[in-house]
């Protein structure tokens, strides 16, 4: 099964409920996930990077936070929040 941005204009709950509809789908064949949103493939077997057509790493979610990479890159940008700023904070 070959999946392309099939969640890409779903809002976050929709998503959950159709990867959800598809997680017995995917255990019983090769399922290729392809998605800008991580959160599409984050419990995938394996995970490979593109990079302007060349593949630049591949691994597990952790395995790829661990490298360090494009990946982990991505990966903050996307789910680690932003800090507020602080100006005009006044303590007494």
């Amino acid at each position: 099964m070959i999946l392309d941005e099939a969640t890409s204009s779903l809002d976050t709950v929709s998503e959950q409920l159709v990867q959800a509809a598809l997680r017995p789908l995917f255990a019983s064949r090769t399922s290729f996930v392809i998605a800008h949103r991580l959160s599409t493939v984050l419990a995938a077997d394996r995970i490979l990077v593109i990079d302007r057509g060349r593949l630049v790493e591949a691994g597990t979610h952790d395995e790829l936070v661990d490298q360090g990479g494009l990946y982990k890159t991505l990966y903050e940008r996307q789910f680690k929040p932003e800090r507020s700023p602080t100006v005009g904070l006044v303590t007494a």
